[in-house]
């Protein structure tokens, strides 16, 4: 049932609505950093990663933007993961003038373990969810996300 435009959600059920979201978020990124420990990246590397996997190359400019980093603090994350051969720098095709970040195999290798290493975390966390917990968890998350883009 949908909220009337004349009712207010209770204050109470907001506020144990943000605070499950940022315990659970706080619990997400912590299994997140235990599970970096056997990889030779930082956290904020494995963010910049990601936001490379998920959105393509990128300038500096563009991923401390995303990241919320100073360009330099960026330009250093990105000098430290190019040494590791996790990122390259290339020219863009289209202005030479343009650098972009490129996500390398290596890169690429460690989202996907680590991603599917919370994957299997998150399963097992819902083993004793039912199928249809599961399926309206699903479909509020995803209407949450939306909602907040």
């Amino acid at each position: 049932m949908k909220l009337e435009h004349s009712q207010t959600l209770n204050g109470d059920i907001v506020a144990n609505i943000e605070k499950d979201l940022r315990y659970i978020s706080g619990i997400i990124k912590q299994k997140g950093r235990e599970l970096l420990t056997n990889y030779k990246i930082t956290p904020p590397q494995f963010v910049a990663l990601q936001w490379l996997f998920e959105d393509g190359d990128m300038t500096i400019g563009e991923l401390s933007n995303k990241m919320y980093l100073a360009c330099s603090t960026t330009t250093d994350l990105v000098d430290r993961m190019e040494k590791n051969l996790l990122v390259e720098r290339v020219k863009d095709q289209n202005d030479r003038r343009v650098v972009r970040i490129h996500l390398l195999e290596e890169g690429k290798r460690i989202i996907d373990e680590v991603i599917k290493k919370r994957q299997v975390y998150l399963a097992e966390v819902l083993k004793d969810f039912t199928s249809e917990e599961i399926r309206l968890l699903q479909i509020n998350l995803d209407k949450l996300h939306q909602e907040m883009r």
